[in-house]
Order: structure tokens, then C-alpha cells, then sequence
């Protein structure tokens, strides 16, 4: 059976949270080591993270292992990435099954080798029945390529409706249309960008950025990611019950406060949002 004509399977309870997993060749360089040792250690803290993410209350964890613009890198470095993919899809899937794991890959599939393509439709089809978390693994994936491909098809079926077209956009990646969207965004490495990941589930996303580079990322800093998410308030570009009651005249920070980024505490950042505009009193802000 093919990934798009797997079955739709109720949606893993919790949060979604989303991993661009950055940082692996530096890792390594910064060891003196060929940056594909940084792969090689980025894989085993994927183990340790899908182990830690249902003690977190993550449901669905969505990791970006290699992106439609990774195919530039070099030949040998790709060939690696690919070999390790395939790598954990073999050693993984039976431990999936056994801790209830769902394991689902989005992207595209035509540019991977047909035997790595055989190894992930088994290994989707054996761990199916998982229900204490979804893991996603989004390989040869754009977003924006995705997207497109979604208007392409709302195109062709003539529709024009939010909620179709997100169904379409899931569903032409060969999983659950049910899948809901993005709770947290995490980024390692340093780096402050999405980078094509997930854009249009992630449009309401928070985001927690450190500098951690991957193979050094622990269970502790995702329970730090998720303890400064609950933190948050989501107003989804409304008011939150109280401030409707309390709202005075609109001040530049309270404009400001919902696109600020969450950071990590202690790791280039107090894991708050930025509230007040350039030269704005820190206690109110000017009115706008």
C-alpha cells in the first residue's frame, strides 16, 4: 500500500511540536571530525528525543531531516544522510511498535532511491497502529513546494476553501488529513529562520530558538522548549478573555507582544517576547 493511501487514524493527543534539527556539520567541525560524524551522533539524539517527547505531552512530532535544498550539498555528505535515514528506518521500527509509535515520512518520495522508498512504506505500514505519538519525518521536503503542489490541485478540484485546501496540502503529502497544525516550532543550532519548514501549519506557531547544535540537544532542552511554550498565552490575533475586559487604548507593546519568538533561558535569551517598540518605556510603551 502506498503512503497516500494509508488509512486516517485519529489524532495523537497533546501538543505538535516541530524540530529543525540544525547544527550536525558544525558539531562536528568545531570536534576536529568529518562533518558526517555530526550525522551519525545527530541520529542517536533523535532516539533520545522521540523517547522523551510523550513524557512531554508532545502528540505529534514533526522532525526536518532533510530538506528539498540539501540535495546541493556534496555528493558524499548527501549519500551519508541518505545511508543513515535508511539506517533508522530498519533499527527503528520495530522499537516504534513496541512503544507505540507511529512513524509517517512527508515529502517528496520520487527523487530517493527505490529500496529506501520500500523501507519507508514498511516501515509506515508496521508501526500504523501506533497511538502514543505520531512521528513525522520530513525528508526531500519544501514547504513551499508543497504548497504549490496544493494550489495545483485546488486548481484542478475547483475549490477554493480554507479548510480544503489545508486537506489537500496533507493530504498530497500521503498522510491524515486530520493532522492538526503546529503547537512549537524548536530550532537548534543557532540559527533564527524556518528555512521552508512547515510554513503554512506553523502560521501560528510559537518559536523557541537556542544555540545548541543538534547532537548536543537532551530531553532537558526540549522540556525547556515546552515549559516556556506553556508560558504562552495563544490569542491567535484576538484578545485573551481578560484583556477584552481590561483593554484600554491600544499601546505599541501590546501590538508588538504576539510576533515576538520565544528564546531559550540562560542560552541567548530569557525565554520571554519582546513587548515594546524602539524606544518605548519597558513598563508600558507609548501610545501607538
Amino acid at each position: 500500500m502506498s503512503a497516500a493511501a494509508l488509512p486516517s487514524a485519529a489524532p495523537a493527543p497533546g501538543l505538535h511540536v516541530a524540530i529543525i534539527m540544525d547544527g550536525n556539520g558544525r558539531w562536528a567541525e568545531a570536534r576536529g571530525l568529518p562533518r558526517t560524524e555530526g550525522h551519525r551522533r545527530g541520529a542517536s539524539t533523535v532516539r533520545e528525543i522521540v523517547e522523551a517527547a510523550p513524557r512531554l505531552g508532545i502528540g505529534i512530532l514533526t522532525l526536518y531531516a532533510f530538506s528539498a535544498d540539501n540535495w546541493k550539498r556534496p555528493a558524499g555528505e548527501v549519500a551519508t544522510l541518505m545511508r543513515l535515514f535508511g539506517d533508522y528506518l530498519r533499527r527503528e521500527a520495530l522499537r516504534c511498535v513496541r512503544d507505540s509509535v507511529r512513524l509517517t515520512v512527508i515529502g517528496r518520495r520520487d527523487r530517493l532511491a527505490p529500496p529506501l522508498r520500500g523501507r519507508i512504506e514498511a516501515a509506515e505500514q508496521r508501526t500504523l497502529p501506533g497511538s502514543r505519538l505520531h512521528l513525522r519525518l520530513a525528508v526531500d521536503y519544501s514547504a513551499r513546494d508543497a504548497i504549490w503542489s496544493a494550489v495545483e490541485r485546488a486548481v484542478t478540484a475547483r475549490t477554493c476553501s480554507r479548510e480544503e485546501f489545508s486537506r489537500l496540502l496533507r493530504s498530497g503529502r500521503g498522510e491524515p488529513a486530520s493532522v492538526p497544525d503546529v503547537d512549537l516550532v524548536v530550532r537548534t543550532g543557532g540559527e533564527m529562520r524556518l528555512s521552508d519548514f512547515l510554513l503554512w501549519e506553523s502560521a501560528y506557531a510559537e518559536l523557541w530558538f537556542t544555540s545548541v547544535r543538534w547532537p548536543d540537544f537532551s530531553p532537558a532542552d526540549l522540556a525547556a522548549a515546552v515549559a516556556a511554550y506553556r508560558t504562552r498565552t495563544r490569542r491567535f490575533g484576538g484578545l485573551a478573555e481578560a484583556e477584552e475586559l481590561s483593554a484600554g487604548p491600544p499601546r505599541c507593546g501590546a501590538i508588538l507582544a504576539p510576533v515576538g519568538t520565544l528564546t531559550a533561558p540562560g542560552r541567548g535569551g530569557t525565554g520571554r517576547r519582546s513587548s515594546t517598540c524602539p524606544g518605548a518605556s519597558r513598563s508600558s510603551g507609548p501610545p501607538c
